[in-house]
């Protein structure tokens, strides 16, 4: 029934577009429509569809043509017909109180919520309420958690049956978010605004339909998904450069070491202290020897000193925040002092920021920004922020408007500048950017942590839930502080946070001035062990998460997912937040996981290191899907070393005898994979009346494979059964 009222609809869409498009010949006020935008109507009116399965629904006092742009869309929802079907579940109603402005979205009984982007608390998201506000939130403390760093005006739902619906406010005002068991509301203070409804069959087709509205991630580079090192502050060369030697010292694999804003010339943003950095690019030298990457972090706050080059262009340039009066720039205290801040709305400032890029790379060896404090955080402000009422000017998309108007998207705003940058600056590179503040598809632009967590068992735990729902957010690409950035870590609790944490999709230990170190030998031998057992379980699985980035720059999916999502049928799932999926086929258990809510079906648990180091209750479990190959490179100190000339692959076949799984293989780095210097290998396993049949194919792509040689380990009930072959040619398993 569902798919014959789905070519119902494609026919009506049809039809209407055909006749739209004769209509406008004679009918001069209506917009012509076209195949590619496919609009029918110019006043389509309060509810209209914009697919078969997305609805857009205005405030009775707006019309659909005052629609204006939102820097949240890459694909803005047009109107395809101008009534919903009899049968469209999820309705939108609006009202307005006291200035506010609202939209009410009823759903039934028995829906299960998620998303909401970068949220402290439970996986699930019924009976919660947030503020979208981009908040400085250091340990979380500040109105108890429900607002941080980023915004994401969004939120799923999974109904009992297992479809799924998405719903987007598109206004970037300060506004709540709060959910009940039947409903959800947006309640902002700007003026009334659009709300779009995604219809799905599953909740990774609502992510899907998110993301070809929204964007994907761009994919990165492969050592961005290394294990990183981080600390406030590597004060000195000296300092970095020993950070990287003991962790090759000590065999322990790693690709980044990251600099905060000690660095800098008294954090001046775009300058070095040559005291503590004499020869930047010597120092990014001798990271590169050691196979390490350099991030250095860059805020938005420009040092008011009338000597400072970068103050002295910006004024020049006039690109400054302005005060309530539209005039006067403001001027707020941050880490340098009295500080300016770049007016990130105007399409001349962003062009101007990402200027002062290029000298700042080429002539310091640098491989990665980190932008922080880019909420913006203001010192001795109500709000740790600047004034709600100062002026942005705006430009030919963005309308002027006050602070509280553009403040959650002023993070964006900044990644969309740094990364434009940063692709000037090394056109022939992917560029790697790391984002503390954030709005709904911010994505596009860079990846992004949970800010400044704590060493707390509770921070650990929660870190999961957190991660899910951005990426259940259109964030794929995200982590948290490995041990915790704020007060001391046990050994226990480093242990026990790394040992499942490498299996975050960005991975980075990270740790506060005044706290112990963090560095994974910092808590004596025993975790140590742990720590470089932990982390080279991680580098095995690269190609894997590699393959999954690939896949989530097409299709939006997370790379960290909910355990549910391997049944969204199974409602005993729809709160597990003590595990989580990697890709379709990988559950990942800590060892903190008691009594867990696992899926059905022959989930195998194995293992990745020789002597079954790994399979200890010091660290993760790892299980494999029931019909899946994961390929695993080898044993690697960094990135740049082979890790594919032999892929293993773990096969666990399903009930039918059968399983699948894909690598995605290409340079690593720059856009050659564009031009087809990429392959994708398919391998599959069928049992046969000979064995077990294990192939290799590669089904696209003119690159060739970097593989010489084939292990196959099959799960059995019996134990493991190993075979070896060649790229192309099957080998068969008795």
């Amino acid at each position: 029934m569902l798919s014959f009222q789905n070519n119902q609809i494609h026919l009506f869409l049809a039809i209407t577009a055909l006749c739209s498009i004769s209509g406008t010949l004679t009918k001069g006020a209506e917009k012509e429509a076209t195949l590619k935008d496919q609009l029918i109507v110019a006043d389509p009116g309060p509810a209209f569809l914009a697919s078969p399965t997305q609805a857009v629904f205005m405030p009775p006092m707006m019309k659909w043509q005052d629609w204006g742009y939102s820097p949240l869309w890459v694909n803005k929802p047009q109107p395809v017909s101008k009534d919903l079907p009899s049968t469209w579940k999820t309705k939108v109603h609006f009202d307005q109180k006291m200035g506010r402005s609202r939209a009410i979205v009823k759903f039934p009984k028995g829906t299960d919520l998620y998303g909401s982007g970068e949220v402290f608390g439970a996986l699930r998201r019924n009976n919660t309420k947030i503020g979208i506000w981009n908040t400085d939130n250091y340990a979380y403390g500040t109105d108890g958690a429900r607002r941080l760093y980023q915004s994401h005006p969004w939120m799923m739902g999974v109904r009992e049956d297992g479809t799924a619906f998405g719903v987007i406010a598109d206004t970037t005002w300060r506004a709540t978010l709060e959910a009940t068991d039947t409903e959800i509301i947006f309640d902002s203070e700007g003026p009334v605004f659009p709300v779009i409804v995604l219809e799905g069959k599953t909740p990774q087709d609502v992510l899907t339909q998110l993301s070809e509205r929204i964007g994907t991630i761009a994919l990165p580079p492969l050592w961005s998904l290394g294990y990183q090192q981080s600390r406030f502050s590597y004060e000195t060369a000296e300092k970095g450069l020993g950070i990287a030697r003991e962790f090759r010292k000590r065999k322990i694999p790693a690709d980044v070491i990251w600099m905060d804003i000690d660095y800098m010339d008294g954090y001046r943003v775009f300058t070095i202290n040559k005291e503590r950095f004499p020869d930047p690019m010597a120092y990014s030298k001798s990271l590169h020897k050691m196979n390490f990457k350099g991030v250095w972090m860059i805020d938005p706050g420009v040092k008011a000193d009338p000597n400072y080059f970068v103050f002295q262009s910006g004024n020049e340039n006039d690109v400054w925040v302005k005060k309530t009066d539209t005039k006067t720039d403001f001027v707020g205290p941050v880490w340098p002092g009295d500080c300016k801040f770049p007016d990130f709305t105007r399409a001349e400032t962003r062009k101007w920021w990402a200027s002062l890029y290029k000298k700042f790379i080429q002539k310091n060896g640098i491989d990665g920004i980190w932008n922080d404090m880019n909420e913006p955080a203001v010192f001795n402000y109500p709000g740790h922020t600047m004034p709600v009422n100062n002026h942005h000017r705006g430009d030919d998309q963005l309308k002027p408007g006050p602070h509280v108007q553009y403040h959650n998207i002023y993070g964006m705003m900044m990644m969309a500048a740094t990364r434009d940058g940063m692709m000037a600056a090394q056109p022939d590179k992917r560029p790697f950017l790391l984002s503390r503040a954030n709005f709904l598809g911010g994505h596009r632009y860079g990846a992004t942590w949970t800010g400044d967590n704590c060493s707390t068992e509770s921070h650990m735990k929660m870190s999961i839930p957190m991660n899910l729902n951005l990426g259940m957010s259109g964030q794929p690409f995200s982590g948290p502080d490995l041990g915790g950035f704020g007060s001391n870590a046990s050994p226990d609790l480093f242990g026990q946070w790394v040992s499942f944490g490498v299996f975050f999709p960005f991975t980075r230990a990270h740790a506060c001035k005044g706290t112990n170190l963090k560095e994974p030998w910092s808590f004596g031998p025993e975790v140590e062990e742990i720590a470089r057992i932990a982390i080279q379980r991680k580098y095995r699985l690269i190609p894997y998460y590699y393959t999954l980035f690939q896949q989530s720059a097409k299709n939006g999916q997370p790379i960290m997912k909910p355990t549910f999502f391997a049944d969204p049928l199974d409602k005993k799932l729809r709160d597990e937040q003590t595990t989580f999926l990697i890709g379709e086929d990988l559950l990942v258990i800590p060892t903190f996981a008691r009594n867990s809510n696992l899926p059905s079906g022959n989930w195998k648990i194995f293992t990745l290191l020789n002597e079954n180091k790994d399979a200890n209750d010091k660290q993760a479990t790892l299980k494999i899907r029931p019909g899946a190959i994961i390929p695993l490179g080898e044993v690697v100190q960094s990135t740049e070393e082979p890790m594919l000339e032999t892929v293993t692959l773990i096969v666990n076949l399903d009930a039918q005898g059968k399983a699948l799984g894909r690598l995605y293989q290409d340079s690593g780095d720059g856009y050659g994979y564009k031009a087809g210097d990429y392959n994708i290998t398919h391998y599959s396993a069928e049992q046969t009346t000979d064995g077990i049949r294990v192939s290799s194919r590669i089904v696209e792509g003119s690159r060739p494979t970097a593989t010489k040689k084939l292990i196959v380990r099959l799960l059995t009930s019996e134990g493991e059964k190993t075979a070896e072959t060649v790229p192309g040619q099957d080998v068969i398993i008795k």
